[in-house]
């Protein structure tokens, strides 16, 4: 997932404008954007170690283990990864940097931010930004990172324990429908008039165009699937009405 950053430009970009470019296009552009060899994850716990190192503990340190936060480093991590690091880079370095990691992993942190933490490292994909476009038709939270945008859309969808959408329908007049490929988690997907079908990782479901159906997480687990959209002719999505929570309710 690309990474996007303008701070270059907005503070430097007139003074220094070369740098600017090489700090917004290449190096968050291109380096910290390039997940084949370093998941963001991994590129944000090797940046919070190099920073401590040279003891810069300032806005810039902020940022990187707010970024770390974000990118699935949980609170006990980084409390280990500071120890670990203490032991090569030094005591007094390993201190000043657990002041502003307490501070960021205070704000906001809770039993739910660690279990989508452990959630993200099952799966290569990211779990994206909050899915506020459609939120109106879901039943709690949901995340999406698109993957591919041409030629086929695909995105992860990334439901939290409970969450599921509305039922819909896809309708095409040729071709047309869905196609979802569970990556992590334990979920449903249900056809209208069918029994619901447990989910999880490694599964595929097959969705004809025109069938009125919905999908979702289990109760007590995040549930992440990839949505392959089917090209077809004259398509068109319809939502429907929520699950309700006492058919949902009899599910496992």
């Amino acid at each position: 997932m690309a990474v996007k950053q303008t701070a270059g430009r907005d503070i430097l970009g007139e003074f220094a404008p070369k740098f600017a470019a090489l700090n917004d296009d290449v190096l968050f552009g291109e380096v910290w954007s390039c997940e084949k060899q370093l998941s963001l994850r991994d590129r944000s716990l090797v940046t919070v170690v190099a920073l401590m190192a040279q003891g810069l503990t300032d806005t810039s340190f902020r940022y990187h283990l707010e970024s770390a936060k974000k990118n699935g480093i949980t609170r006990t991590e980084i409390a280990e990864i500071l120890t670990h690091a203490a032991f090569y880079v030094g005591w007094p370095k390993a201190w000043a940097a657990f002041r502003m990691a307490k501070e960021v992993w205070a704000e906001g942190t809770s039993g739910a931010d660690e279990a989508m933490a452990r959630h993200a490292r099952q799966m290569v994909f990211p779990i994206g930004a909050p899915n506020d476009a459609y939120a109106q038709y879901f039943s709690g939270r949901s995340y999406l990172a698109p993957l591919s945008t041409s030629q086929l859309g695909i995105y992860n969808v990334t439901f939290e324990p409970g969450c599921r959408n509305y039922w819909h329908i896809h309708h095409a007049d040729r071709g047309g429908g869905q196609i979802l490929v569970c990556v992590a988690g334990r979920g449903y997907y249900q056809e209208e008039g069918e029994d619901a079908r447990e989910l999880r990782a490694g599964d595929v479901v097959n969705i004809p165009p025109n069938v009125k159906h919905w999908h979702g997480a289990a109760k007590d687990s995040w549930f992440s699937h990839l949505a392959i959209e089917v090209p077809g002719e004259h398509t068109s999505n319809e939502w429907c009405a929520p699950v309700s929570d006492e058919a949902y309710g009899k599910l496992k």
